[in-house]
């Protein structure tokens, strides 16, 4: 088994198998976003060392609805057939709220990208989470 993020934490705060069927896409949505951000926040601050609030602004552009949005369009080729399976669950979810600055259509699109982040890391693909995450970070930062 892949020594990844969610192994080492399962293992060290002993929690017990989890049966990914049993979550809803906004469970999937809320683990999703939480390791994206940490994700993107390992790459801003591996960037410089620099104010905290220059961190906070880069990193907030990244992980806005409207940016995570694009960000599903940019990968949708490279997903597989359960993948976009996942992502449109996500993507169909009904939430009771959105984000204060995102229309509703970014909001859910961004809530499927969530749900397959979510989903990529639970199941232990971390390795697969980052091709993909690194494919749209370096777009959004390189070619901007």
């Amino acid at each position: 088994m892949e020594k990844d993020l969610f192994n080492i934490i399962k293992q060290n705060m002993d929690l017990g198998e989890i049966n990914i069927t049993d979550y809803s896409p906004l469970t999937l949505a809320y683990i999703g976003d939480g390791i994206y951000e940490i994700v993107v926040r390992t790459v801003i601050v591996d960037e410089a060392n620099r104010q905290v609030n220059k961190i906070h602004k880069a990193a907030s552009n990244l992980v806005k609805a409207e940016t995570q949005a694009k960000m599903i369009h940019l990968i949708m080729d490279d997903l597989t057939e359960e993948e976009v399976r996942i992502y449109k669950r996500g993507r169909n979810a009904k939430a009771v709220t959105r984000a204060k600055n995102a229309s509703m259509s970014d909001y859910r699109t961004a809530t499927g990208f969530e749900a397959l982040m979510g989903w990529l890391y639970l199941t232990g693909q971390s390795e697969r989470m980052m091709q993909l995450i690194k494919k749209c970070i370096v777009y959004f930062i390189l070619d901007k």
